[in-house]
Order: structure tokens, then sequence, then C-alpha cells
């Protein structure tokens, strides 16, 4: 069995009841099922590039880690990764930043992630590489000599060509990914945006999962990421899950609980999930003081100037509307700037009678599955999702809305309360399914194999 090799920005290592990101257990819980390192930033920076790797290995998962300069992480991390691709490949072209040394900086970087590498890899891996801070990194490795099996997944949307256009040097960036095997995306939507893109603007061909330009031709698939469901369900049912779930109770006072789970960033919708709350409290004022919004929103990229007016926007919105629907027993929304362990986090899942995921724009969201996966199927929760989430296309019994209407999310919340328990166990049964099927071991299988069929495809070609 071949090694699995894979290489993204930061590397999370796991440790027992530790806060992990959504993709960072999916990459830990694949690693686990094969053999293989885990290679990335380690998040620190140091005085002097070195290439120096650090080597660990926590709850199983092997990693290897290099720290970059200040600049580095200006340049390539805050700069080009962050204040480029993510603003406008989630449709935030009016935010977007464009300048040489952040692009400068981001070929800088994954040319030093090919150098430190490349040494690691053995001909037999296979390397998956992934997001948007990577793009051009299979490139980079083909030139250093690799003849390995090496796929690309995007974790983020892919955006409409009218707007990628709009990135300067966007073709030799695009060019790129044609060093891969398979390329994937999480939706049928993000893959054809993809496929439009090579087609009017690189003249390429397209048949089927196979796109080609000029001599080149790669895979392209939509494999939409799955959690691990059955370590999440057990965490859901375990003691500290219940003991989170009481405590929240009790704290709740017999109201309804609806839960927001999202990094501190624009495109989850934050501001729009608030103004749409305040707009149920505004039309119906007999529900007041018999529900709670707990929005947990931990900080991120503080470095970055947007990140901080969203900051600064939510601390304002959710105070003043605190201030203008607070009785002296009841506050609306209680608002929390700290992250919790996914035991935790299960609890409060579980405890919440409505999911609120409500993104203006996102390449799939596991807190949506997330949330499927704790509830209760005696009594589950009614799920409220963003149909600009890759997840709705899989999760087609949550509550579906447009985030940017106060209205439709208003209506949503007061259809979720009201919904009877033998309608909210049929649309859990419907969205749990989805979320068992297709876990985080078919999201790695499916693509895996892929890369298998890439590698016979090649020797075929090879022989003739």
């Amino acid at each position: 069995m071949s090694r699995l090799i894979i290489i993204s920005n930061r590397v999370s290592r796991p440790t027992k009841g530790g806060e992990q990101g959504g993709l960072a257990v999916a990459l830990a819980a694949a690693l686990r099922q094969s053999r293989g390192i885990w290679v990335g930033w380690s998040g620190e920076t140091t005085e002097k590039f070195t290439g120096q790797i650090a080597f660990n290995e926590d709850q199983g998962v092997k990693t290897a880690t290099i720290d970059l300069e200040e600049q580095d992480v200006d340049e390539y991390y805050n700069g080009y990764a962050n204040k480029t691709l993510w603003p406008l490949f989630h449709f935030r072209i009016d935010i977007a930043e464009y300048a040489r040394d952040f692009e400068g900086g981001y070929n800088r970087v994954n040319q030093r992630f090919a150098d430190t590498a490349s040494p690691l890899i053995e001909p037999d891996d296979i390397v998956w590489i992934h997001d948007y801070h990577m793009i051009p990194l299979g490139q980079m490795l083909r030139k250093k000599g690799l003849k390995n099996r090496i796929g690309f997944f995007l974790h983020i949307p892919w955006p409409p060509t009218r707007l990628l256009v709009s990135l300067p040097h966007h073709s030799k960036l695009v060019e790129t990914l044609f060093a891969y095997d398979v390329v994937g995306f999480h939706t049928e939507e993000w893959l054809e945006s993809f496929r439009h893109y090579v087609e009017k603007e690189m003249g390429g061909t397209v048949n089927g999962d196979f796109v080609t330009v000029g001599q080149r031709t790669i895979q392209a698939i939509a494999c939409p990421i799955g959690i691990d469901t059955p370590e999440f369900v057990a965490a859901s049912k375990g003691e500290v899950a219940a003991e989170m779930q009481e405590r929240v109770r009790d704290s709740l006072q017999d109201r309804a609980m609806i839960v927001g789970v999202d990094r501190l960033d624009y495109s989850k919708g934050l501001e729009e999930r608030f103004t749409g709350y305040a707009r149920f409290l505004k039309d119906n004022p007999e529900m007041h003081g018999t529900l709670v919004l707990v929005q947990i929103a931990p900080p991120s990229r503080g470095d970055v100037e947007s990140y901080q007016e969203i900051r600064a926007t939510l601390d304002s919105l959710a105070g003043r509307i605190n201030g203008e629907y607070s009785d002296v027993d009841w506050t609306p929304i209680r608002y929390v700037n700290q992250g919790y362990p996914r035991e935790k986090l299960a609890g409060i899942y579980r405890a919440a009678r409505i999911g609120l995921v409500t993104p203006l724009r996102d390449g799939m969201n596991l807190v949506a599955k997330e949330y499927v996966a704790a509830q209760d199927p005696q009594d589950p929760g009614v799920l409220i999702l963003s149909r600009f989430a890759g997840a709705a296309n899989q999760l087609k019994d949550a509550l579906l809305i447009n985030p940017y209407s106060p209205e439709e999310m208003s209506d949503a919340i007061g259809k979720a309360l009201r919904m009877p328990l033998e309608e909210r166990k049929r649309r859990w049964v419907g969205m749990m399914k989805s979320v068992e099927e297709q876990d985080v071991s078919w999201w790695r299988t499916t693509f895996s194999m892929r890369l298998e069929e890439a590698d016979k495809i090649k020797q075929t070609e090879e022989a003739e």
C-alpha cells in the first residue's frame, strides 16, 4: 500500500480533546486510515528561513513542519492567500487586494515547500495537496523531478470566469493545476466554473471528467468532503458532551437555543445572521424571552484589516440587538469569541433546537454536517442552511434559505420552532443518511481511487 503524503498550509497536530477545525479533523482522520506524513507550516516564524523540518507524531498522525519568515507570512499568508485569493474566490472582488509583493511571496513560499517536502517523498507515495494556499506547488514538485501521483483539492469555491479574470496573471496560476493528475472540488457548481474558465480562457477541451489543455490532460471531479461521522456521533453521546449539554440547558432555563459556530470571517454571513435574527425578534414580540441565539465565533486572521472590521461590526451589532430587546432576565444573543473542543461542541449542538449555518458563500461547511450528526434521533433539532454553502447540495432536507434576506431567515426560524416532531425526524433521517454515506472515509477513498486510475491511464499512454 502506498503512503499518503498530505501537504497543506497549516498542520494542526491532533491533541486529545483538542480544538481543531473541520478540515484539520478530516485530514487527520484520512491519515489514520493510511500511513504517511502531513507536511506544512508550523504556524511559527523564524528570523531566517533554514528549511529545517520538525517531525512529530500525535494521536497516530505523523507531521513534518517548517517555520516561515515574517515576510513570508505577510506576503504569502496574510497577503496573497487571504487578501487576494480568499475574497476573490468567495465572490468578494470589492475587497480583494492585488500587489506584486503578495504574488512574489506566494510563489517563494510554495517553492520553499517544494524544496523541503520533496526529499520526504518516496517514489510510490501518493501526494495530496490541499487548498488555495498551494495551487502552484504541484508544478514546482514536477520541476524537481517527481513522477508521483499528485492530487489537489480546493476547499473553497471556484469563482466564475468573469471574476477570476480580474486576478493579475490568472491564466498562469490556473495553468499550474495541470501539473496534477486529479483536481477536486466540493460541488458540481465549482467544477463547472473551472471547466468554463479552461474552455473560454485557455482554449481547453472537456470530455467528461477529463480536461485537456495543450498536451496535458487531468481529471477534474466533484467530490464533497465529509466528517468522521462515527467518531462525531460517539462524541455526541460521550460524557464530555453530556456534561456540556446539561450545562447549556441549565443556563437556558427552558428557552430554545439557536446555535451558530463559525470562524470570525466575512464569508460566514454573521452580520446578516444577526440582522435576520433581529428581524425575527421584531416580527415576533410574543417570542421574546423564549429563545437565545448562541453564536460561537473564534477570531481568525487578526492581522488582516477586513477581519478586524468584521469583528468590530459584530461587537457593535450584538450590543445593539441586546440593548434593544433584552430584559432584566433575558439576553437574546450570547456572542462568544472563543472556540471549544469537539466533544464540547457536540454537546452544544445536541442542546440546540436550531442549527443556523448561513454563510454567504462556502466551499462546503462541515459545521452543518456536525450539527446533523450530533442530534438525538428521538428529538432532533432543525438545520437552517444557506443555499450558497456547498453542503446544501447534500443536505436537501434542511430549511434552505437566502442568507441575504432577513425576512427569509426570520420565517425559517419561525418554521423551525413550530416544526412538529415527526417532520423534524423525517428531515433529520434524510440528512443523516448523506452524512453517514459520504463521510470522510468515502471522500478520501473516492479521491484516492481517481489518483490510482490516473496512474493506470498514464502507464497506458506511456506504453502506447
